[in-house]
């Protein structure tokens, strides 16, 4: 493997290809061991081993059968030697549904190392792109 902008962006996707498998150990398998994963809902995971722990139980109840589909990488760039950054988008079609919801849309964040030969996840944060107008209404609801 290469320091290339195009062995960075491939990450996301076996992330996807792993998570459609329900294979938490395959999703986080690009992350270092001492990475550090902010979940959408602000769960902070520090470590791979944290990283698969979090997702396996949700692979096996309630994200069973879900799949990542769409995924696109609109960013991605070599920062310095060794130092890279990619964004990427994804959406989320739940178990039993066949389209993805909107509500389920979300941007990754990934800041990217190489070493051990490979590019690895270092940081990543996943958050969940919605517009100001849907925010405002969850604002209304939570007063």
């Amino acid at each position: 493997m290469e320091q290339t902008v195009e062995a960075m962006a491939a990450v996301p996707s076996r992330m996807n290809e792993a998570w459609n498998r329900g294979d938490a150990a395959g999703f986080a398998a690009d992350f270092a061991e001492d990475a550090e994963f902010v979940a959408f809902e602000g769960t902070v995971l520090r470590g791979r081993a944290a990283i698969v722990a979090f997702h396996q139980p949700l692979f096996d109840t309630l994200l069973k059968g879900s799949r990542l589909v769409d995924g696109e990488t609109p960013f991605a760039r070599v920062v310095a030697p060794g130092y890279g950054v990619v964004h990427h988008r994804v959406r989320v079609v739940m178990p039993g549904d066949d389209q993805p919801l909107a509500s389920r849309d979300s941007m990754q964040l990934f800041a990217l190392v190489w070493q051990n030969g490979r590019w690895e996840v270092a940081a990543s944060q996943n958050s969940r792109l919605i517009t100001l107008q849907t925010q405002a209404a969850l604002d209304e609801l939570a007063a």
